[in-house]
């Protein structure tokens, strides 16, 4: 079991695969983009397969969420979905992409076990999208999350940024739109971790501002507490449902005190908060022949540490220095 000092219990994985990413959001890394990985530096499909192994087998972890960078640009995706399909008890998986490829990887992503996908879209306007993500990929990623209804990777999440003065007017378009196709919608409050360090809390779009707009349109209900559970989105009934939008409000409303995530970057390194400024290296414990108790030892003791919040409230917060490409969302 991975317990704290505070009695928080993780049952969630995320699973960096890969930093690298074919998109270059605004939010998130230079347009240059950033100094890669090298690849002796990344964990095997192997090693990523064995831990996932032994926190599934022995530290109570139900849920794998694999992640980047952009995932589906890790060669060995669909074999390392398969192989942690097979693991007893098998996890719940699912995967957080920007959608780009998944038109051509839906269906064997489904074959190989995957349950479902969270796909990042922050505009319904492709020149919006450009701006945003520095490449003209708008289609792509629509016919991703179409490929990915239709494969069964369902409930489809779609998790969006508002940007000031980009698409901070587009949130009642989008949920319109995610209604209509059957997606359930997420925004997500723009958080620090950008390579570059440019996030100012002063202008940002809040959870409070987003209900707002959305209630120019709809009728919110929410779900509450009890149905939220530990999930980091608060949800809320859209007309009445079934359909439902959610907000996950990191910056605003954080809700560190019902934290159940664990997180394993693409290097080897245990992240016991995606704000965390400090590691536990097991990737030197795997290749120096460690044994899986061992393993497992290093991984409780690490979540042992885990701190009660994540400090965004606190005027000495020093943002991570690894951007969230690196990190694993």
């Amino acid at each position: 079991m991975l317990i704290d000092t505070y009695g928080r219990v993780a049952t969630d994985l995320r699973v960096s695969l890969t930093d690298r990413c074919n998109l270059r959001c605004t939010y998130c890394m230079p347009e240059e983009g950033l100094q890669w990985l090298a690849k002796p530096d990344l964990l095997t499909d192997d090693e990523i397969v064995r831990l996932v192994a032994i926190a599934v087998t022995s530290l109570g972890i139900e849920e794998v969420r694999f992640t980047g960078g952009e995932p589906l640009l890790r060669p060995g995706l669909v074999g390392i979905v398969e192989r942690v399909a097979a693991l007893e008890p098998r996890p719940q998986m699912s995967l957080t992409t920007n959608g780009i490829g998944l038109r051509r990887t839906a269906e064997a992503l489904r074959r190989a076990g995957l349950d479902r996908v969270n796909v990042s879209l922050d505009t319904l306007r492709p020149d919006v999208f450009k701006t945003l993500t520095r490449r003209n990929r708008h289609q792509d990623v629509l016919d991703g999350l179409y490929a990915a209804r239709e494969a069964g990777l369902t409930p489809v999440k779609v998790n969006s940024v508002l940007m000031p003065g980009l698409n901070d007017d587009e949130a009642p378009d989008l949920l319109a739109w995610a209604v209509e196709h059957d997606y359930e919608l997420r925004f997500i409050e723009q958080m620090p971790l950008d390579a570059q360090h440019g996030w100012k809390r002063d202008g940002m779009i809040t959870a409070g501002d987003i209900l707002t707009s959305l209630r120019t349109r709809f009728e919110l209900t929410p779900e509450g507490d009890e149905a939220r559970g530990s999930a980091p989105a608060e949800r809320w009934l859209v007309d009445g449902g079934p359909h439902r939008v959610g907000v996950i409000a990191s910056v605003t409303r954080p809700f560190c005190a019902a934290c159940d995530r664990t997180r394993l970057t693409a290097d080897g390194q245990i992240r016991t908060c995606l704000f965390a400024t400090e590691e536990t290296d097991l990737r030197a414990a795997l290749r120096s022949d460690a044994p899986d108790e061992e393993i497992a030892r290093i991984w409780k003791l690490a979540m042992w540490g885990k701190k009660a919040g994540a400090g965004l409230d606190d005027p000495s917060f020093v943002q991570p220095d690894r951007p969230m490409s690196a990190i694993g969302g």
